[in-house]
């Protein structure tokens, strides 16, 4: 839904609006379209943001149309209810991921024994659930992540990258898992109708289980989904590349939404 400069795409001047600073300085935009659209949208339908960004990256995107009752952070490892992590769900998963996976020190020291500074710029932890590399895609070895991901496999995590970010994550740290927990959670609250259709929109490889997972889904036309021609029966996929197919999707949400009401 947000964009850097960087990743605006091959356009014409628009009409944007900042939705996250960095120590003070402007980082990412929507345009002004996309932003009233993601307002309307909640109007029209339970909206929750979920992202691969740590809480305290979350917290710094300032977006049209909250405050929002939930929020997926961390890749689903953590789960926002009016703000506030749950504690509970982070210590529930948590217990999953040591019963089925290598520890978050073990992994960390075998990719960190795998890289150098010749092609890794950050090695970071986040919210100590998942490790990330930001890389020098000019300098990254062609086979690196091929192999890193045949070594997190048999230990029950993976590797995927998007962008200059590789990510290594436990298989059982998944947004689609969590959205179901939120989803049961309206449910049971009476907050949403168990009929509801759940519509998402992703880019990179860490979505695509809750692609799959929705009733109808939708994607751009870049990413990593798109590098790895990635579909599915229920997938739309954009016309357009960068912030552009943000627009696109918040009115493919709009359309689908109306149809519920309707």
């Amino acid at each position: 839904m947000i964009y850097s400069r960087n990743a605006f795409g091959p356009v014409p001047e628009l009409s944007t609006v900042c939705v996250e600073h960095l120590d003070g300085e402007p980082l990412s935009y929507m345009t002004a379209d996309a932003a009233d659209s993601l307002k309307a949208l909640t109007e029209l339908a339970v909206v929750v943001p979920t992202t691969t960004r740590t809480i305290e990256q979350f917290n710094r995107i300032q977006l049209p149309g909250a405050p929002w009752r939930y929020a997926v952070t961390t890749n689903g490892g953590n789960i926002l209810d009016n703000g506030r992590p749950d504690p509970h769900w982070r210590a529930s998963l948590a217990a999953d991921v040591r019963a089925t996976s290598a520890s978050l020190a073990e992994v960390g020291a075998e990719l960190r024994s795998r890289t150098d500074d010749s092609f890794v710029l950050k090695y970071r932890v986040a919210d100590n659930l998942f490790c990330y590399l930001v890389v020098n895609l000019e300098a990254l070895p062609a086979d690196f992540l091929a192999e890193w991901d045949a070594w997190c496999r048999p230990r029950g995590w993976s590797a995927s990258q998007q962008g200059r970010k590789i990510y290594t994550m436990p298989i059982s740290v998944c947004k689609s898992r969590t959205v179901a927990e939120v989803r049961r959670r309206l449910e049971d609250s009476g907050n949403l109708d168990p009929a509801a259709r759940l519509l998402s929109a992703g880019d990179g490889a860490l979505d695509a289980e809750m692609l799959r997972a929705s009733d109808a889904a939708i994607r751009p036309r870049h990413g990593e989904l798109e590098e790895l021609a990635w579909t599915h029966p229920s997938l739309t996929i954009t016309s357009a590349a960068g912030i552009r197919a943000g627009e696109e999707i918040l009115d493919w949400f709009l359309r689908s939404s109306d149809r519920l009401v309707d």
